[in-house]
Parts: C-alpha cells; structure tokens; sequence
C-alpha cells in the first residue's frame, strides 16, 4: 500500500512540475520586451519635392527618395494620398516617407529592398499610446543640423553605420566592401492634441522626458514614435558619398500619415498596447499564440 501511495505521490509531483514548468514558459513567453510594428516600404521616386516644406511648388527642395504611396509628390495632400497607391506591404498604409537622397558623387544610390519603418512606443507606459490622427504630418531631424546637434539630437541611435564601424555623425570616409551603409533615427512622439501641422513642421511634435519616458504636459499625447531604418548599397571608398541636403549629420525625413484609421488602430493595441514585436501584418514570430492583427493579405478582416 505505502508503494502505491507513493508512486501517486511521485506521479502527482511529476504533474505539478509539468504546469508549473508549462506556466513558466507561457508567462516567458508572454514576457514584454517589445511593443511595436512595422511597415515595410520601397522607393517610389526620387524628386527635388517636398510636401510639407513647399507645399505646390515642384523642384523648390533639394532631392528627396520616396516611400510607399508612389503618388506623391510637392502636390499631395491627405486626400491625394488617400486615392493613391501604395507599395508598402500593409496595403491599407497609404502614408508617405521620405528623406534626403544619398549620393554617390552625382548618382542618386537608392535603398534597393524594402526598407524598415518602426511605428514603437516611446513613453514608459507603452499601453497609453494612440493612433496617429489622420492627415498629421512633420519633419524629423534638421537639414541645417551642425555635428554636433545631430550627435546630441534626441532621435539619435546610432548615427551611420556599416560593417563593423559604428556611431558616426557624419558619413565614414570608408566602409568594409560590400556591406552596407545604415542609418537609424527616431521621431518625436508626443503630440500636442491640437495640430496637425506647425509653421515649422516640428513644434506639433516633441520627445519625452529622457528621465521618466512621458510625454511633456504641453504635448500630452502619446503617439507611436517613428523610427527609420535605412540601408543604402554603397560601401568602399566613402569620400565621395554625401546627401542631397549636405554632410551625413543633415539627415532628416518626413511622414504624412495617410494610413486607413482602423487599420492603424488595429495595430496599434495588438502590437504596441500589447507590448509585441510584430511584422506588417501585427503578427509576433516569438509569440504566435496572440494572433495576427491582421489577415493573410495585410488587410483588416471586414
């Protein structure tokens, strides 16, 4: 009798181990270290346009490269971007990026797969974060930025990068055949709650605290904070490289939100809220029993 008790014994433990083991691994599983999607888009075009700092007035800025919505152009507005087509992966984003053109001399090197847009959170409390409003629009970073202020910017990361050579401010003078120059910025993402635009395309728009990751009570929206990803294939001899708007630390871009609302709000609370490191499609590879927040065709199921 004491054997068989003691084998129900044991087998009990064995059981307990088992969920307790099993609740461990979900609750890892579950663990949040990430909160945010992406959006992948190509090039477009290249043009000496700009939208939102010459609004209707074609040639008037130094060369931009397009992303994503292949219609715009000095022209477009939130209507025109809505009718127009996009090339990002999530097909209901018709927003459009865009950034000085990277130069090799006087030929324009453009991005040559699809390049990684991070839409995260950038506040502490990754759960407050809301959808962008429609139509908002702003510029990141500062072509008339010296050194030094690109290095101390707020949405610094890592400056330029390639191969094993990181944290320039500047564009490196030489990069290890054939890898690839990168660059990494992110945007500000507390929003005012008020404006779409500002008369210099930024004061809509600032970065939390450092300190406490909140938004400052003059822009007490927390919005999802924009971080480019971009890969340009040029590597070697680096003297010649420089951006349409001048030395590497000009870098800036630009974003028009013209994302189909519930689709953008669909991926916001599955990925950002629900603190996961999602694709296009709002799917988490390390966590594939929360779903997708999307279909298989990127589109929200109607």
């Amino acid at each position: 009798m004491s054997r068989k008790l003691s084998a129900l014994a044991a087998a009990a433990a064995l059981v307990t181990a088992v969920v307790v083991v099993a609740n461990q691994s979900a609750q890892a599983d579950d663990l949040v270290t990430h909160h945010e999607f992406q959006a992948n888009c190509s090039v477009t075009t290249h043009l000496p346009d700009d939208p939102i700092v010459f609004p209707g007035l074609p040639g008037a800025s130094h060369l931009h490269t397009f992303l994503g919505n292949s219609s715009t152009n000095a022209r477009s507005t939130n209507d025109s971007l809505k009718a127009g087509q996009t090339n990002c992966r999530t097909p209901d984003d018709k927003s459009a990026y865009w950034f000085p053109s990277v130069l090799n001399g006087d030929q324009v090197v453009p991005p040559n797969f699809p390049q990684v847009i991070y839409y995260k959170s950038g506040i502490l409390r990754y759960q407050d974060v809301v959808p962008f409003p429609p139509g908002i629009r702003f510029v990141v970073g500062s072509p008339t930025a010296s050194q030094e202020e690109f290095r101390t910017a707020p949405g610094a990361v890592e400056g330029w990068e390639c191969g094993d050579s990181f944290h320039n401010w500047d564009i490196p003078a030489y990069c290890t055949p054939g890898t690839q120059l990168n660059v990494r910025y992110q945007a500000p993402s507390c929003w005012n709650g008020r404006d779409l635009d500002s008369a210099d395309h930024r004061s809509h728009m600032a970065y939390p605290d450092r300190a406490s990751l909140t938004c400052p009570p003059s822009h007490p929206v927390a919005v999802p904070m924009i971080e480019f990803k971009m890969a340009f294939p040029v590597s070697g001899d680096m003297s010649r490289v420089r951006l349409s708007s001048g030395r590497g630390y000009t870098w800036h871009y630009d974003f028009m939100n013209a994302w189909d609302a519930p689709t953008q709000a669909a991926l916001v609370r599955h990925c950002v809220n629900g603190g996961l490191q999602c694709d296009p499609r709002g799917y988490d590879l390390y966590k594939p029993h929360r779903g997708a927040a999307l279909g298989p065709d990127y589109r929200l199921p109607r």
